[in-house]
């Protein structure tokens, strides 16, 4: 590997809007290489940071806590390197197959070599299946390329392409800051942000000047004053114009030219003034230009320049306020965010965001305030013993719990009390109720709003599913199908799951066996009207339990003298159960305690006990 610049890291690189997005990139490759971006392509004009980025990645890998294999170098000593192993008899594999990332600096010069094009290719193939990260940097786009193979372009766009753009005025006061302290220098007042004002279009450039400015201080062991900067600079510029022929200084003398000359605003037109001022603005809040540096490069004043800059800046307060929004919600994802929310021309996508992340917060929907399972101790019941162990126990063995009932309003209001238990006993846990009707139709509105992913990820990440109405599936499609992954995902997280049905699994028509399967995979309880204890009288209230909120309403202080018991139910007795919250008042009965499931009731209490 060429020998790494100590200097050139990523804590030393100062990042700015114009290359903010390369250098996160980089980082992304040097912490996760070959997971994403990859391959990625870096191009800029010289001195703007490719370099620089490719030694901070090198560097970043080397000091990884997993030792990583990483090559650096630049085009012509890849080639080298393979020509040599190929004379050797080795191969190409050989020399790269085991790399874990590999940086290619020059890639430009692939110009007119199609032998290193097709080396070059089954290079990134070789790497790309054995999940290694390629990074390249060149002076031009891929597409700027002369005569590069059609496969290599491809490749390359099937990573990603990023610019380093010049830095702007606040970057180039960070670059000479930066510089100076690490060169031990203390600059005068102002010193920095003249420096920073010339139209030095490269860090090269800003690295000469300062050069001459640190010299003088320590030859003379004194501070350069803010008013020799310009007679330093202009030294500096003449020295560069006496050296050999450089295309970099005679481009940055076209371009101090044309500075100078726009800066005299009273020939400068309104249009491009309006333009520039937008542009210069936009830029100190990091955000992309593209759109109207084209018009800024007109010949003549473009059309519609006027309402473009209106749409311009629309576009950028639309970004601040989903910005804003998306910090409020908490992004779930920040790494979605990295450049949509600096480039305009994004806004679609960043919309699309900001739609993803309201859905994966939505709140699920709310559970009323009832009973919760210490509520029903009077009640010994197998499915109360077993609720219990599902919100209690650290890892449950009867998960999922499957509670049916030919009258399923009793079993949904056992499930009522496991999400109150829950809610109370862990407030920081996600916990969502719901029957299969809201199911399907919340799926269906997520599809119809193009957030089916956020939304999968809303329901595979909660910790306690509670679910009425399981018979309903069968009136579903792909909801049904939905269902079972959902089920599949939480099983794999170890969720805690309770189902509530009007019938066994096994009764349950045309249902997927897939998850007819995993239900009797669980514990299956019948609840009857003898079993149910105090249920009776929550029946006899006509209990409501709602699609949105489940809840056990207060019952009616007459309703004991009603008579309105199903027949072959127990009289209460007079000695009354106070339930605090709901208001609802429970009278068991003498044979609530008895459950009529011979042998397996002793087998089945002994466990949860």
């Amino acid at each position: 590997m060429s020998e790494l610049d100590p200097k050139l890291t990523f804590e030393s690189f100062v990042v700015g809007p114009a290359n903010r997005l390369a250098s996160a990139a980089a980082r992304r490759a040097a912490d996760s290489p070959g997971t994403s971006y990859n391959p990625l392509f870096l191009y800029s004009a010289s001195g703007l940071g490719k370099t620089h980025i490719l030694t901070a990645i090198a560097h970043k890998s080397a000091t990884a806590g997993e030792k990583l294999k990483v090559e650096y170098m630049a085009l012509e000593e890849y080639l080298d390197r393979l020509e040599g192993s190929l004379q050797m008899g080795d191969g190409e594999k050989s020399v790269y197959r085991d790399l874990d990332i590999l940086l290619l600096d020059d890639v430009q010069f692939l110009t007119g070599q199609p032998e290193a094009q097709e080396m070059l290719l089954k290079t990134l193939d070789q790497l790309s299946a054995s999940g290694g990260q390629i990074v390249l940097a060149s002076d031009r786009p891929p597409a700027d390329i002369n005569g590069l193979d059609a496969r290599l372009l491809s490749r390359f766009s099937g990573g990603l392409i990023v610019d380093l753009g010049a830095p702007e005025y606040e970057t180039r006061v960070a670059i000479i800051r930066k510089k100076a302290e690490e060169r031990g220098q203390t600059l005068e007042e102002g010193v920095a942000e003249a420096v920073a004002r010339a139209p030095l279009k490269n860090v090269r450039e800003l690295g000469g000047v300062l050069n001459k400015i640190f010299a003088t201080q320590d030859l003379e062991d004194r501070r350069v004053s803010i008013d020799e900067v310009g007679a330093l600079m202009q030294a500096q510029d003449k020295a560069a114009a006496l050296s050999s022929g450089s295309n970099e200084f005679g481009s940055f003398l076209d371009d101090l030219a044309t500075t100078v000359a726009v800066a005299v605003e009273k020939k400068e037109e309104p249009w491009r003034k309006a333009l520039r001022e937008a542009i210069e603005t936009a830029d100190r809040q990091g955000f992309s230009t593209l759109r109207l540096d084209a018009l800024l490069d007109s010949a003549s004043e473009p059309k519609g320049w006027d309402k473009a800059i209106e749409s311009f800046k629309a576009d950028l307060q639309r970004l601040h306020e989903i910005d804003n929004e998306l910090g409020r919600l908490g992004n779930p994802w920040p790494e979605a965010a990295q450049g949509v929310l600096e480039d305009p021309d994004r806004l679609d996508e960043a919309e699309a965001l900001l739609t993803s992340v309201r859905e994966r917060q939505r709140p699920f929907p709310g559970l009323a305030d009832g009973p919760q399972l210490h509520d029903l101790d009077g009640f010994e019941s197998i499915a109360l013993k077993a609720a219990a162990q599902l919100v209690g126990a650290e890892k449950p063995e009867y998960n999922p719990l499957y509670l049916w009932s030919a009258d399923e309003a009793l079993a949904k209001t056992l499930l009522g009390a496991v999400g109150r238990t829950y809610r109370e006993a862990y407030p920081d846990l996600s916990m969502a109720v719901s029957s299969v009707p809201l199911f399907a139709s919340d799926f269906i509105r997520a599809l119809g709003e193009g957030v089916a992913g956020a939304w999968r990820e809303r329901w595979w990440t909660v910790d306690l599913l509670l679910i009425h109405g399981i018979q309903e599936l069968v009136e579903t499609e792909r909801a049904q199908d939905e269902f079972f992954h959902l089920f599949e995902a939480l099983r794999r997280r170890g969720a805690r799951m309770m189902f509530v049905a009007d019938r066994a699994p096994s009764s349950i028509g045309e249902i997927d066996d897939r998850l007819r399967s995993r239900f009797e995979g669980g514990l299956v309880l019948e609840l009857s009207t003898g079993d149910a204890g105090p249920f009776e009288l929550v029946e006899a209230a006509q209990a409501e339990v709602r699609d949105d909120t489940i809840f056990v309403p207060a019952l009616d202080d007459e309703a004991p003298e009603r008579g309105e018991l199903k027949k072959g139910a127990t009289r209460p007795q007079p000695a009354a159960i106070e339930v605090a919250q709901g208001g609802a008042t429970w009278f068991p009965g003498p044979e609530n305690a008895v459950i009529h499931w011979p042998r397996f009731e002793e087998l089945l209490i002994e466990e949860l006990d």
